[in-house]
């Protein structure tokens, strides 16, 4: 009963942490909310040759203010793509990549964030499926959803560090050129509570892999204690309805 209600627990945990991994990766495609509210960032980009008044980085898209007037959805998209080639946009974020726009640090931060999220939703969903379906093989299909879990968590773990770094201190240099910046409070709630979710989920997984207690202290057969002898009485049913004896023992 017990492992029923931890893998339970965890199945529900992880299908929140799934959902919010969805409101990531679609933030942007709708006006809706609440994907017309998720962003990482937030800056004004006035001025900035071939970008937005301000500029909204989402998953697949930069966006303008309420998410609207947004670019073509793309896979990885490198985070200078927000304005022109060599245009005025903070030092620090301008460089080689991405045709010019991006500095090495930001396009290959934020991609290998981009590609962990993907990663983290696989194995989430992974882990899901496996303790829907194996839940009942006991503690084997808890050990399945616990290790799935445990990949889920060290890459959802990924995802969110590298995405906390890249945009606070895309944030910080923004500001430091006088303009106007700040994170997402949305994208980043769903980024760190998928997190917590997987890793609630993953400690309730493993608790499932436990042995039970009758498991773990099996009856112990009979044996003399203080003097007095036990009997051990042992019923033999024969087969086809025949003879039925019993067999005394005794120490």
């Amino acid at each position: 009963m017990a492992r029923a209600i931890t893998s339970l627990l965890g199945l529900t945990l992880l299908g929140l942490s799934i959902v919010f991994a969805f409101f990531i990766i679609l933030s942007g495609v709708t006006d809706h909310t609440p994907l017309n509210k998720t962003y990482f960032l937030e800056a004004d980009t006035s001025g900035i040759h071939g970008a937005k008044d301000l500029t909204r980085w989402t998953y697949l898209r930069f966006c303008g203010d309420g998410n609207h007037d947004c670019t073509k959805s793309r896979p990885a998209p490198a985070f200078g793509k927000a304005w022109d080639a060599n245009a005025n946009a903070p030092s620090q974020l301008v460089g080689s990549h991405g045709g010019d726009t991006t500095s090495s640090y930001y396009f290959y931060m934020w991609r290998f964030g981009w590609v962990f999220f993907l990663i983290a939703l696989f194995f989430s969903v992974l882990a899901f499926f496996t303790g829907l379906f194996l839940s009942c093989c006991g503690r084997i299909g808890a050990f399945l959803s616990a290790t799935s879990a445990f990949l889920a968590m060290v890459f959802w773990t990924l995802a969110a560090v590298f995405m906390t770094v890249v945009f606070v201190k895309a944030r910080n240099h923004f500001r430091d050129d006088g303009r106007d910046a700040h994170l997402g409070p949305y994208a980043f709630g769903w980024a760190w509570g998928g997190w917590a979710a997987t890793f609630i989920a993953t400690v309730l997984f493993c608790l499932g892999t436990r042995k039970s207690k009758k498991d773990r202290y099996p009856p112990h057969p009979p044996r003399r204690t203080g003097g007095v002898e036990t009997m051990t009485v042992r019923r033999r049913r024969w087969p086809f309805g025949g003879r039925r004896t019993v067999d005394k023992e005794y120490a």
